[in-house]
């Protein structure tokens, strides 16, 4: 069975029928695939291994995105995202709160139509998109981490030749 025909199946056994789903191939180019985010209201984030690239692309391009919060590192990078840019509100605990969230904001396209023109710049001026910030911290953090690798052992030796008798 190809992978169209497993998805509109599981679709239509929870009641959504075929004429509702466009199932779309791999878009040409970079330009081509994130001029389809047009075409959506509204991003789910996938569980329990959340989006985190295709979760960026969607608040970039204006698609506000529903997360599902899981318990481990790979279903909490929607949460960190979301949480980042203030939007903890569209992050959920429950399957049933996942539904719920999704279904009342799909049901408001007025009041979704406004946030999406504000996500951009939401971004923009965001940490996540704070590069110089970004590299100025790791810079920290590695000189930091030389200092240490340089720095006289306890016992009053000499720097990293200690470490390596440890």
């Amino acid at each position: 069975m190809l992978a169209r025909e497993r998805v509109l199946g599981a679709l239509a056994a929870g009641g959504v029928g075929p004429e509702r789903v466009d199932l779309l191939g791999a878009a040409p180019g970079r330009a081509e695939h994130l001029s389809l985010y047009s075409r959506i209201d509204l991003a789910l984030d996938t569980f329990p291994y959340h989006g985190t690239t295709t979760t960026c692309e969607a608040l970039w391009m204006g698609v506000p995105v529903v997360v599902l919060e899981g318990g481990t590192h790979a279903a909490r990078v929607g949460v960190s995202l979301l949480s980042t840019l203030g939007l903890s509100d569209w992050v959920v605990g429950s399957c049933e709160e996942y539904v719920k969230q999704a279904a009342g904001h799909a049901s408001n396209l007025d009041e979704l139509e406004g946030f999406r023109r504000s996500l951009r710049q939401r971004m923009r001026k965001s940490v996540l998109m704070d590069a110089q910030g970004f590299t100025a911290r790791l810079e920290a953090a590695y000189r930091q981490m030389w200092r240490r690798w340089c720095a006289p052992a306890p016992d009053g030796g000499v720097g990293r030749a200690w470490r390596k008798q440890t």
